[in-house]
C-alpha cells in the first residue's frame, strides 16, 4: 500500500465558532505537520478608541463582542480605575463578580452544549457505542440537552438583567463599581435565579449534586465517574472522551496564564493570577508581555510592541502576514489561556493532575472548563448571601489629565487586558489582549508557533477528509471568539 501524499489544506470558514476564523494545514502522510491560524477579518476598535474621551471606553469595547461584552465592560472599568484612582468598595465588587461570572458560565455552558459536543453527533461517529446517545443528546438544534440548557441559560440571565439593566452591552459596570443597588428582595430573586441554575447542573449536566464535582481531585475519580457514575452528560463526554483517545489530542506548549477571576473584597482572587509552567506556579508581570507583528497584516513587524506603546496599523500589502491577529508574548514566549489556565495557576488538584498526566489536551481543557461552571456557580451564592444592601456600590473621581494603567481580567475563554493611557485628557493609546488573541496568534519574531497552531500538530487526518474531525475538535476545545481575537 502507497504511502498518503504531502498536501495542504485550507480548512474554514468554521461553523459553532464566534467569528471568522481559518486554518491552513501541511498534512504529512496522516497527519498534521504543520499549521497557520488566520484571523481574516480586520476591525480596528483600538484605533477608534484614539482621541476620545476615556470614560467612552466604557460604551466603545464593549461592543468588540456580542457574547464577551462584560468582560470587555470589566477589563475597561479596570483601566479607567486605574487612572483615576479608585477603589471598589465591597458590594461593586461582589455584585461584579456575580456579572462576570454570569456571562462566562453562561459561555462555558453554550461552549459545551450548542458548539462542542455536537460533533460527536455527526454521521462519522455512527456505530461508535456512544453515537446514539449523542445524536439524541445534542444533534445540532435538536438534541434533548441543547435545548434544555438554552432554556437554562436564558433563565441564568436573568441575573443580568436585575444586576446590569440588559445583556450585551449593559453600562451598569463602572471604574468605581456598579450603578444599581440590590435590595433585599433583589438578592431573593437572584438567589432563587442561582439555585435554579445550580439544579439545572445537577440534574442535566452532571446527574449528581455539585459537592460530589468539587470533590473530584484526581483521573482515578474520572475514571470512576466514566464506569460507574452517575448517567449525566458529563459521563457522556468522559465516555466518549476515553474512547476517541482525546486525552492525547492538541497538546500546545504546556504554559499557560491567568489574569485572576473574581476579585475578592477581602483581597486575592476566587482564581488565582500568575503563570503555570514546567510544573510550577508563579507570578504574573504584565509589563513583560509584548505583541508581535512579523506575521501579522500590520506595520511594525520587526520588533515587539509592549502594550502601552503598542501600535494597530494595518498593512495588508504585506505578504508575510498571514492574519489580522497579532502575537501576544509573555517573556517572548505563547502562553495558552482559559478555564485550564486558571484552573491550573490556582492549584485545583484534578487539573493540575490530568495536565501532568496528559498535558493540556481535548479532553483537559473541557474537564477544566465543567469543574469551574460548578467552583462558579457555588461561589455565586456565597457572594449573593454576602452582599449588604445598606452598603455603598461606587465609589467617584476625577479624570487625571494624563495617566496610564491595565485592566485585567478574566473572560470565559482566558486572559483579557486592555492597556489604556490617557494624554491631555484623552485617549492617547488604547491596546487589547483577549484571550483567543493569545491562543490563536500567529507565529511570533522567531517564527514559533501560537498555542493553537502547536496543538495542531500531529493531528490524525483520515483519508478524504476536507475538513478533518480531530482538527474541530481541537480547534473548538480552545472555545474560540474570534470577534474579540481581532477587535
Amino acid at each position: 500500500m502507497s504511502e498518503a501524499p504531502n498536501r495542504r489544506l485550507i480548512v474554514g470558514p468554521f461553523n459553532r465558532v464566534e467569528g471568522d476564523l481559518e486554518v491552513r494545514l501541511e498534512i504529512n502522510g496522516t497527519s498534521v505537520s504543520a499549521a497557520y491560524v488566520n484571523s481574516p477579518l480586520f476591525r480596528g476598535f483600538e484605533r477608534i478608541l484614539e482621541g476620545r474621551d476615556p470614560m467612552d471606553a466604557l460604551v466603545v469595547a464593549p461592543r468588540i463582542c456580542g457574547i464577551c461584552s462584560v468582560s470587555q465592560s470589566h477589563a475597561a472599568a479596570l483601566a479607567l480605575a486605574g487612572v483615576m484612582g479608585l477603589e471598589v468598595p465591597r458590594n461593586g465588587l461582589l455584585a461584579t463578580n456575580l456579572m462576570t461570572a454570569t456571562e462566562n458560565i453562561a459561555d462555558h455552558l453554550t461552549h459545551f452544549h450548542l458548539f462542542f459536543m455536537p460533533d460527536f453527533a455527526r454521521p462519522a461517529y455512527q456505530g461508535r457505542p456512544w453515537f446514539e446517545r449523542a445524536e439524541a443528546r445534542f444533534k445540532a438544534a435538536h438534541g434533548i440537552a441543547v435545548r434544555s440548557a438554552t432554556a437554562a441559560r436564558a433563565e441564568l440571565f436573568h441575573v443580568l438583567g436585575i444586576l446590569g439593566g440588559k445583556w450585551p452591552h449593559t453600562l451598569t459596570l463602572q471604574p468605581g463599581g456598579v450603578t444599581r443597588a440590590v435590595d433585599a428582595r433583589d438578592r431573593v430573586r437572584l438567589l432563587a435565579t442561582v439555585r435554579s441554575f445550580r439544579r439545572f447542573l445537577e440534574d442535566s449536566l452532571f446527574g449528581a449534586p455539585l459537592d460530589r464535582v468539587l470533590a473530584l481531585a484526581g483521573p482515578e475519580d474520572l475514571e470512576r465517574w466514566r464506569i460507574s457514575g452517575p448517567a449525566g452528560d458529563f459521563r457522556l463526554f468522559l465516555e466518549i472522551a476515553d474512547d476517541l483517545e482525546l486525552a492525547g489530542l492538541g497538546r500546545a506548549y504546556g504554559r499557560f496564564l491567568s489574569h485572576g477571576a473574581y476579585a475578592e473584597p477581602e483581597g486575592g482572587h476566587l482564581y488565582r493570577r500568575g503563570i503555570f509552567a514546567d510544573g510550577h506556579a508563579g507570578p504574573f508581570d504584565p509589563d513583560r508581555v509584548a505583541e508581535h507583528h512579523r506575521f501579522s497584516c500590520m506595520a511594525g513587524q520587526d520588533r515587539p510592541h509592549p502594550p502601552f506603546s503598542g501600535s494597530t496599523v494595518p498593512d495588508g500589502m504585506d505578504e508575510t502576514g498571514y492574519s489580522w491577529c497579532k502575537a501576544p508574548r509573555l517573556d517572548g514566549m505563547p502562553y495558552e489561556t482559559g478555564a485550564i489556565a486558571r484552573q491550573l495557576v490556582d492549584g485545583h488538584p484534578l487539573i493540575r493532575a490530568l495536565t501532568a498526566q496528559d498535558g493540556g489536551s481535548v479532553r483537559s481543557r473541557v474537564i477544566a472548563r465543567l469543574l469551574e461552571l460548578a467552583r462558579t456557580t457555588d461561589a455565586m451564592e456565597g457572594w449573593l448571601r454576602a452582599i449588604d444592601p445598606s452598603a455603598s456600590w461606587c465609589a467617584a473621581s476625577e479624570m487625571p489629565d494624563s495617566a496610564q494603567a491595565v485592566g485585567l481580567t478574566e473572560a470565559a475563554r482566558g486572559a483579557l487586558g486592555h492597556w489604556l493611557r490617557v494624554e491631555r485628557g484623552k485617549i492617547a493609546s488604547y491596546q487589547i489582549i483577549a484571550p483567543t488573541t493569545w491562543n490563536f496568534s500567529p507565529r511570533d519574531l522567531d517564527g514559533v508557533p501560537g498555542p493553537l497552531e502547536k496543538a495542531l500538530v500531529g493531528a490524525p487526518v483520515r483519508e478524504g477528509e476536507r475538513t478533518p474531525l480531530s482538527v474541530q475538535h481541537i480547534v473548538r476545545s480552545f472555545d474560540p471568539c474570534m470577534a474579540c481575537t481581532v477587535h
